[in-house]
């Protein structure tokens, strides 16, 4: 008997079930992916509406739901999402840089949410908030015990609302009502521009939103009032990517029109683009060194990549952090989005950024090792060869610069964020951030501080000796070297105590950064970090050396 399917379709994948009954007749039937799909919908629904009205202990079944869903998507990229209604400001604010709010980061401390960082000209600067203010109360219901996002949720809000926080200072010991008025905030990208030599100019660019090639033209105009203007860095390290067509429109700023920057291939016919230069760009000479990371991700890493495969830039840093899928954003019922890959990003060589493999990825989630059978060559438009697998390879790399145990403590226990805090609070100003470092009494003090904070810090080899100490009790050998033990350890303590002198510049410019941080903000903190930074430093010997800088780009 020849069975006829019942359904046809591109997306219908036929099943033949065959059932034998008591007449000895063979009978056919088929099941389609849609029947499936309504089917375990169907399951699905039922299990959730019987926990809901049976499971012993109650559930919430929108929780419930969101972690089903999530745990779904989780076999797939780690890009497609799901994003309920309460996060669909956190998405605005990535594509726009917009939101109604105060204007401040935040952050954990105890039991209540801190103020991290008030960002410049927002309603919490303007109210007068501060660094390490304790927030106890939003319009009077306490935030004890709330997860950040659910304070983040009710300091956000419609632009022109009211807004009343009641604070604890702990710098000055005061207890304060602060009154606020919600405002449409709105975060540059550029943050930080300015010449760091007598020709060379620098350009912070941390992400890719709706106004970010006119702020980068805006910086290179002002930049362009140095006669002596002769090269650009614009740093990406850390930046995380975001609209595609802003890294196409800041690239048109340097290169010609009709140069395609980027192609999206995917599974619909749609998401086949070519997205090239339209305008006449502003400068197709100056050199240009764009600084990358293991952080440097998305559009960055087209904008950095199209470059380098047109020979227009040299790349300095570390290995990108390998993101080359296209998401688009579905509207669905209730205000909610999904989040879903529908293609890859092709730079002008023909190679794709995004990693191989998402499972073996470093610490930081940037690209693993990748084995060289599964690496494919490609060319620069000189003949350079430049490799996939993921991410952007620089043309100068720069191991990345680890802390020291100390530092990451010191950091990890706020002893670095509440010194800045008691030092901004016990002087009203600063010198500039070029000329302000601290004294060594002031360090001093900094270390006074951290003794007299419960500052815990030990060591690998402590950990090791606490071990062998342990394992001597129970096998009855410690009380016969206990002394020994107690000198060791004792030892230790006094080697830890010259950590502080051994890892000195180090400590003391994290301090510097988080300091100038209270009176020039996100731009001070840039400023600050430029003095010691070897990857800057690099960049400005390219870019001072004009056929060093030439010799890279035809090699």
């Amino acid at each position: 008997m020849r069975i006829k399917n019942l359904f046809t379709g591109v997306k219908k994948t036929v099943i033949l079930i065959s059932l034998v009954i008591a007449t000895g007749g063979l009978f056919a039937f088929t099941i389609s992916e849609d029947f499936k799909l309504s089917k375990n919908l169907e399951i699905y629904f039922s299990v959730i509406k019987n926990l809901s009205s049976y499971y012993v202990d109650g559930v919430d079944s929108e929780k419930l739901i969101k972690k089903s869903i999530d745990a779904m998507l989780g076999d797939l990229d780690p890009y497609t999402t799901y994003i309920p209604e309460n996060e669909l400001s956190d998405l605005q604010f990535v594509t726009t840089g917009k939101y109604g709010g105060i204007g401040s980061g935040i952050r954990k401390k105890g039991d209540y949410a801190m103020i991290a960082e008030p960002y410049e000209n927002t309603p919490a600067h303007k109210a007068g908030l501060k660094a390490g203010d304790i927030i106890l109360e939003i319009d009077g219901k306490s935030v004890k015990d709330l997860p950040l996002d659910k304070v983040s949720s009710m300091l956000k809000g419609t632009p022109e609302s009211d807004l009343v926080l009641f604070i604890n200072r702990e710098a000055t010991k005061d207890t304060l009502t602060i009154k606020l008025v919600r405002k449409e905030i709105s975060i540059p990208t550029v943050q930080y521009a300015s010449m760091i030599t007598d020709s060379v100019g620098y350009i912070n660019l941390s992400g890719f939103k709706s106004n970010s090639n006119n702020e980068v033209l805006e910086a290179y105009n002002q930049l362009k009032k140095n006669k002596k203007l002769s090269g650009i860095i614009i740093d990406l390290r850390g930046n995380l990517g975001g609209l595609l067509g802003q890294a196409v429109e800041i690239a048109n700023l340097f290169v010609p029109k009709n140069e395609t920057i980027v192609t999206t291939r995917g599974k619909d016919k749609s998401e086949q683009r070519s997205y090239a230069t339209k305008k006449k760009p502003i400068d197709t000479k100056i050199p240009i060194v764009f600084l990358v990371s293991r952080s440097t991700a998305s559009s960055s890493e087209i904008l950095a990549g199209s470059f380098q495969d047109l020979d227009r830039a040299v790349i300095i840093g570390q290995r990108t952090f390998g993101k080359g899928l296209v998401q688009k954003t579905i509207p669905m019922s209730y205000n909610t989005i999904l989040k879903v890959t529908t293609a890859k990003y092709y730079i002008p060589s023909g190679r794709c950024v995004q990693a191989i493999d998402f499972s073996h990825r470093n610490e930081d989630g940037s690209v693993g090792f990748i084995p060289d059978s599964l690496i494919s060559e490609f060319k620069t438009r000189n003949g350079r060869i430049v490799k996939d697998g993921g991410g952007i390879m620089p043309d100068i790399k720069i191991d990345p610069e680890y802390l020291s145990k100390l530092s990451v403590e010191l950091i990890r226990q706020n002893m670095i964020f509440d010194f800045a805090t008691k030092y901004a609070a016990e002087h009203p100003t600063i010198s500039a951030v070029k000329d302000f470092n601290l004294t060594n009494k002031e360090y001093q003090e900094f270390i006074d501080f951290v003794k007299n904070h419960d500052f815990k810090f030990e060591t690998e080899t402590e950990k090791e000796i606490d071990k062998v100490i342990k394992i001597a009790k129970k096998e009855k050998y410690y009380e016969k070297s206990k002394n020994l033990f107690k000198q060791l350890k004792d030892k230790l303590s006094k080697e830890e105590s010259k950590d502080f002198i051994t890892f000195k510049a180090e400590i003391e410019q994290m301090l510097k950064q988080e300091i100038v941080t209270r009176y020039y903000f996100r731009k001070g903190l840039i400023e600050a970090s430029l003095s010691d930074d070897k990857t800057v430093k690099e960049a400005v010997n390219v870019l001072i050396d004009p056929d060093k800088y030439k010799k890279i780009l035809k090699n």
